[in-house]
This record gives structure tokens, C-alpha cells and sequence, in this order.
């Protein structure tokens, strides 16, 4: 891997695409949009969590799964069970037939607080439980099928299912986990009612930057050794298997990391939303999921990004005029990008508009080096970049 300052790789191409999608989350859509609106965006780009994991678990290492909205559910209801036990203090449910509880479990008749609510009452132990839940479940489903060497469609089928037994498990369960409506009335964090504007827009300001320290963490993955073994697990698994490489280890790793990234996402969603519902959890929401990183470009962490904001983007406008239609529209942009743009927007990008970049930027750098050097005698070869960022051959980033 090739070395080089933090500067040059932000003057370098891939540097570039990471500011302007920093300047378009922290400049100008805060200043063109409202406090509802930019509320929104936050909303949306908590869905990008799980799409930069899918494309680190799917794109790089060929694992699809479609339950990723368990762990992004998971991260959510630790954040909701924290903030409802702050809005359930003695005082606040003083009307109650036993105070103290949140109010749905008063509706169902329990008279005390279930044992694993009690850790949640601590603010340490929830940040820990936002990633550590997550990615417990992903390292037990991942060790119970990578270890038997469980993948492809099989691995597909069987976390929809996941999907589908824990939704039904939270719905049916009402008075533990608040039922088919979730827990809702979540009003403050420590103390800091976040139901104001000026708490939606700092809050979308803290999902930006956890969203960047995620797509560092990618990035860094992505770009170490790990991810080329990722890459070339997912072409000759075989040959990496018969080359001494633990397999199944590798397999169970950026499963967990995908786990824990949509687990923070699940977080996000909660403090951003204001509530949590098994809705986000099952089978419809993970395939959402899934079409926010194939449409974003499932071999690109930026792409994912991209695409979770667009198809949300559209799914609102659509909704607004027709929303018994949007499963159809949903269901045609899947097969539609599958079919016609299987590398999703990153890969139209890679193809049609950084060979234009290329040109323009050539065209720049002859022009200026026969102004500074007019009288130059022998002809030298330019490189297309100074800096050239090791990034791998499969990712639309590469400079």
C-alpha cells in the first residue's frame, strides 16, 4: 500500500469525492433546507449506515443478506428502551396504576419493570448495547452458518427469516416491547428535549459525522489486507480457503461489521425519528435496504450513501402522490438496476463521467506545463495523477 499525507490524499480524486459529499451534507443542504426538511436527510442517511456495511458485507465479500434491518431495529430499540425509561420517571407516570414503567406496560397489566430493561437505565451501558447487540446476533447467526460453510441464496433466505420470526417475536410480545406500535412519546436524552428544532439539526449534524467516521472505518477496511482477502474470498473462495486463510473467521468479521454500522444507524434513527417500530425491522425495510446500496453501487462506499439518499429522497415525493403505489415502484427499481446497471450509480459514474474528468483534467495540465514551460525541449510523460490512492480494482474510487 502506498503512503502518503493526509494532504495529498485530500487533493487526490478520491479526497475530492469526500468533500464534496462532506460540503453537501454540512453546507448546503443545511442552508437550502428547513429544519423539517434537513430532519428528513438525517432520517435518510441514518438508512446509509446499513447501506455502507451491505456494501462491505455483500459487495466486497459476496455475503447477501437480506435481514439487515434486524440489527439496524436492534440498535434502534436499545436507543428507544433509554429514552423511554427517562420519559417514564415516577413523576412523569404519576397518573399510572404503576408508576415508573413505560406507559404500554402499564396498558398490559405489569406491575414491575422486566429484568432486561433494568441495564438500559444507564446511559454507558446503552451506547454499549447499541453496537454490542447487533453485532453479538451477527457473530452467533454468522458462526452457526460460515463455520457449516452456509452461504449464497441459503444465507439469504435464512436472515429474511430472522427477520420475519423476530418481527413477529416484538409484536406479539406487546407488553415488553410496546407491540405492533413500537416505543413511541420519546421525548428527551439526559435531559435535552429532543423534539426542537435547533435538538433535530444538531442531532442531523452528529449523524453526519458518525456516518463519516463509518465510512473511514470502511474505508480503512476496504483498503487494508482484510479487504483484499474480502475481494478475492468473494471471487475463488476455494483458492483463499486452500491458501491457509480462515474462511468462515473472515465471513463472521464484516458480518459483524455491517451488524454494527446498521446498528448505529438504528441508533440515529431513534434520537432523529422520535420512536422505534418493528416496521424498520422486517422484511420489506432489509430489502429496502439491500435496493439502497444496488441502486447507490454495491462495490462503493460513497455510492451506498448516494443511493440510500435517492431512493429515500424519491420514496417521500412518491408517497406523497401515491403511496399505495410505492412497493411497485420500489419493485421495479430493483429488477430495473439489476438489470440494466448492475454496478448502480457508481458504476455509470466510473463509466461515463470519469473518462471526462480524465480528459479535462489532462487537458488543464499540458495547458499549464506549456505556459510554465515554454522552451522545454524534451517531451515528458505526464501521469494522470500525482497521487494515486490504493484502492482496490473493484471499487468505482479508484483514482
Amino acid at each position: 500500500m502506498k503512503t502518503s499525507s493526509p494532504m495529498k490524499w485530500f487533493v487526490s480524486r478520491e479526497g475530492l469525492y469526500y468533500l464534496g459529499l462532506a460540503a453537501l451534507l454540512v453546507i448546503i443542504l443545511p442552508l437550502l433546507l428547513d429544519p423539517f426538511r434537513l430532519n428528513m436527510v438525517g432520517k435518510y442517511l441514518t438508512y446509509a449506515f446499513v447501506a455502507i456495511g451491505l456494501v462491505m458485507c455483500w459487495g466486497k465479500a459476496g455475503i447477501l443478506s437480506l435481514g439487515q434491518g434486524v440489527f439496524f431495529g436492534l440498535g434502534g430499540y436499545c436507543m428507544a428502551m433509554f429514552l423511554k425509561l427517562e420519559a417514564s420517571s415516577p413523576e412523569n407516570t404519576a397518573i399510572q396504576s404503576t408508576p415508573g414503567i413505560p406507559d404500554f406496560m402499564d396498558w398490559n397489566q405489569l406491575t414491575a419493570l422486566p429484568w432486561f430493561w433494568e441495564p438500559f437505565h444507564s446511559f454507558s451501558f446503552t451506547l454499549l448495547a447499541v453496537i454490542g447487540v447487533p453485532v453479538l446476533l451477527a457473530f452467533v447467526i454468522g458462526l452457526a452458518m460460515f463455520t457449516r460453510r452456509v452461504g449464497g441464496v441459503y444465507f439469504a433466505i435464512i436472515t429474511q427469516a430472522i427477520a420475519a420470526v423476530l418481527t413477529i417475536l416484538i409484536i406479539g410480545q406487546q407488553g415488553f416491547t410496546g407491540g405492533v406500535n413500537g416505543i413511541t412519546d420519546l421525548q428527551t436524552l439526559k435531559g435535552w428535549d429532543i423534539r426542537t428544532d435547533e435538538a433535530r439539526t444538531t442531532l442531523y449534524f452528529i449523524c453526519v459525522g458518525m456516518l463519516f467516521l463509518c465510512l473511514f472505518v470502511a474505508r480503512f477496511v476496504q483498503n487494508s489486507k482484510l479487504g483484499r482477502i474480502l475481494v478475492a474470498m468473494n471471487a475463488q473462495e476455494t483458492r483463499v480457503r486452500f491458501s491457509g486463510y480462515d474462511v468462515a473467521a473472515f465471513k463472521i468479521f464484516v458480518f459483524c461489521l455491517a451488524a454494527a454500522f446498521a446498528g448505529v444507524g438504528g441508533a440515529m434513527f431513534t434520537l432523529i425519528v422520535g420512536f422505534m417500530s418493528p416496521s424498520f425491522i422486517g422484511i420489506v425495510a432489509s430489502i429496502e435496504m439491500v435496493i439502497f446500496c444496488a441502486l447507490g453501487g454495491r462495490l462503493s462506499i460513497l455510492g451506498a450513501v448516494y443511493g440510500a439518499l435517492l431512493v429515500n429522497a424519491a420514496k417521500s415525493g412518491f408517497s406523497e402522490s401515491f403511496p399505495e403505489l410505492w412497493p411497485f415502484a420500489m419493485g421495479a427499481l430493483f429488477i430495473g438496476v439489476v438489470l440494466a446497471f448492475p454496478n448502480g450509480m457508481a458504476g455509470l459514474y466510473q463509466s461515463y463521467v470519469m473518462p471526462l474528468e480524465d480528459k479535462i483534467f489532462k487537458r488543464k495540465k499540458v495547458k499549464a506545463t506549456a505556459a510554465a514551460e515554454p522552451q522545454a525541449v524534451k517531451p515528458t510523460v505526464e501521469k494522470a495523477d500525482d497521487y494515486d490512492p490504493m484502492i482496490d480494482n473493484y471499487s468505482p474510487e479508484k483514482s
